[in-house]
């Protein structure tokens, strides 16, 4: 009977700390990271990774939103990117239309640098067209499978469709970047690496949440069917692929990886 009491207990305290105490915590940090082919010209380039907000879950109220942008603001990044899944999916959340969440999005733009998004699958499950609105009325730009030049032309930033609920074309993302050019290609979901050329200095994604519910840092649920797992959270140097953890929760009200926005700090090696 001691023993049920003690494990009782251990269980207790994991779901207190799963379902309130670690989704509200949060960690903007620095990730100094140095890239293979990354142009000296933009050594120290700092680039904020806003993933998986997914307002409107447990914790992510309107107000959360914009206490993260606030930190994103006062961390001083040279270039701001929204990984996708802004809104929320999610038991027990609450449902907010598009239209405020991109508001206090809009935030990141007292930053005063640029701040490009691309679209998740959970943006598409709430009406994708109606999310990308949103964000392109509050002035934030979506990529779908295109690319835009930033800092004066210094660099390109891609971004493709998401690849569970659309048709990603790295190729069509990747059409208009002029030969050589630094490009930073951005994607929801990081199964999309595989199909990268080696051109592509830099690839972000989120989608994975570092596993949500994770044990000893091993997930318990498959987050991807394609690669069972491959790519869920930090720097794989041989993709040149950084995944962020991000910010909210998905289809049950559990996190016991702690939210973060990591701002990686940019260098060639």
């Amino acid at each position: 009977m001691r023993l049920r009491g003690f494990v009782g207990l251990g269980l207790a305290g994991w779901l207190l700390d799963a379902a309130v105490l670690t989704p509200r915590r949060f960690r903007l940090h620095e990730v100094p990271l140095a890239v293979p082919g990354w142009p000296r010209d933009l050594d120290g380039l700092r680039v904020a990774l806003v993933g998986d907000v997914h307002a409107g879950g447990p914790w992510v109220d309107l107000d959360r939103v914009r206490t993260v942008v606030e930190e994103v603001v006062a961390a001083r990044p040279d270039l701001v990117l929204l990984l996708g899944d802004h809104v929320a999916d999610v038991t027990f959340g609450t449902h907010l239309e598009p239209g405020p969440v991109a508001a206090a999005l809009a935030g990141l733009l007292r930053a005063d640098v640029p701040v490009v998004g691309v679209l998740g699958n959970h943006d598409w499950y709430a009406g994708g067209w109606k999310v990308r609105a949103a964000l392109e009325t509050a002035e934030l730009p979506v990529l779908e499978d295109e690319a835009v030049a930033v800092l004066d032309g210094r660099l390109w930033v891609a971004g493709v469709a998401d690849l569970w609920e659309r048709t990603p074309s790295v190729d069509a993302a990747l059409a208009e970047v002029p030969a050589g050019a630094p490009v930073l290609l951005m994607t929801h979901n990081p199964d999309v690496v595989a199909d990268v050329p080696a051109s592509v200095q830099l690839v972000v994604a989120g989608h994975t949440h570092g596993g949500q519910v994770a044990v000893r840092g091993r997930p318990l649920h498959r987050l991807s069917e394609r690669t069972r797992n491959r790519w869920t959270r930090g720097w794989y140097p041989a993709e040149r692929l950084y995944v962020t953890a991000g910010v909210g929760s998905s289809l049950v009200p559990l996190r016991s990886v702690t939210p973060e926005v990591p701002v990686l700090v940019l260098s060639a090696p």
